[in-house]
């Protein structure tokens, strides 16, 4: 017999092997995935018992009462991080832009104004107006937000990056100095309360209707995610192959402006605005995960509300004098900033 091999026996060998690799290939992908997941739930989890260890008086182990004191603060950051993270995975495929973030956009300081203007509103008498919390003017207040950014971010058709930055600093920066000139209009005795929410309040007993309400959004908003990734793996593509996929753009993209806004707004509602942490958690989903958004539109979430707990708790471990505990945006603003400028560097303003 010759020593050559016959040519199909030759294409059986490679296609053998070939078939190896690729099943190689795939189980080391799926084990990637599982060792993501678990380090994932294993930092919520730490998050979780870190924040129930510390509290007002420092450490202590976190007997029954003491659950029972600090759930109301845990869930509410657990909520309004999650709606963060959730809103800021939705916005960077709706921009294609790794930058795009409730409070970079401005999102944020545009629902903190909504919420100021209708709780003025309220102590002039129409309380109607924050009957539900303010749910509604912060959803309205980051949606209009969004819109005004987009608006202005677009140059010949299509949306500019930089363009898109500067027209959230903009939007942010006019949205934080009204909000101010509200402060002060404000009577003496709720100027105080608002003025702690704006810097970013993680209340101890939230109210009900706004948690129960930011919990039932984000459940319903979670799902549709999920069940749309491919719509949004779809949405980071060039228009005609999104088109060609049968993904209506126009129309996700517009469900895109309504979700990411009253997200944003619900987290709002709860905590105040709170910078960087729905930019930070879809990055670190992405790094564990991939760019695939059936996994990022359930890690983000998660991260979210993981990191927004680890700043409530770590913010208790810095004494201010006087004024007992750093704001919680403070600890997020310092720990996110240098962050987003990583990120920034590293895409140079490109789109995804």
């Amino acid at each position: 017999m010759s020593d050559r091999c016959h040519p199909a026996c030759g294409a059986r060998s490679t296609t053998s092997t070939g078939s190896r690799r690729s099943s190689a290939d795939t189980a080391n992908a799926a084990r990637s995935r599982t060792t993501a997941w678990l380090v994932i739930i294993a930092l919520a989890g730490l998050a979780v018992l870190l924040r129930l260890m510390l509290g007002a008086r420092g450490w202590s182990w976190p007997t029954s009462d003491i659950v029972d004191l600090r759930m109301g603060a845990l869930v509410s950051a657990a909520v309004a991080g999650a709606s963060l993270g959730s809103s800021g995975v939705l916005l960077q495929a709706l921009l294609r832009n790794p930058l795009a973030s409730p409070f970079v956009l401005g999102l944020s300081s545009g629902a903190g104004l909504a919420v100021s203007v209708a709780s003025l509103a309220a102590s002039w008498g129409a309380a109607w107006l924050i009957a539900d919390g303010g749910m509604v003017a912060a959803s309205l207040g980051s949606a209009l937000a969004l819109i005004l950014v987009v608006a202005a971010g677009r140059r010949h058709g299509a949306i500019d990056p930089v363009t898109l930055l500067l027209a959230g600093v903009v939007v942010a920066s006019v949205a934080g100095a009204l909000t101010i000139l509200v402060q002060y209009l404000m009577p003496p005795s709720s100027r105080g309360d608002l003025m702690a929410w704006a810097m970013g309040r993680i209340p101890e007993l939230p109210e009900r209707v706004p948690l129960m309400a930011g919990a039932m959004l984000l459940a319903s908003i979670g799902w549709w995610s999920v069940m749309r990734a491919r719509w949004l793996d779809a949405a980071c593509t060039a228009d005609d192959e999104a088109s060609s996929l049968g993904v209506d753009l126009p129309v996700l993209r517009w469900k895109l402006v309504v979700f990411s806004g009253a997200l944003a707004g619900s987290s709002v509602v709860l905590c105040g605005p709170i910078a960087f942490v729905g930019f930070v958690a879809p990055h670190i989903a992405r790094l564990l995960l991939g760019a695939g958004h059936r996994g990022l539109v359930v890690a983000s979430p998660i991260l979210g509300a993981t990191l927004l707990i680890a700043a409530d708790a770590l913010r208790r471990v810095v004494p201010i004098p006087g004024s007992g505990t750093l704001p919680v945006a403070v600890v997020t603003a310092v720990l996110g900033g240098p962050v987003f400028l990583w990120v920034l560097r590293r895409h140079g303003g490109r789109h995804t």
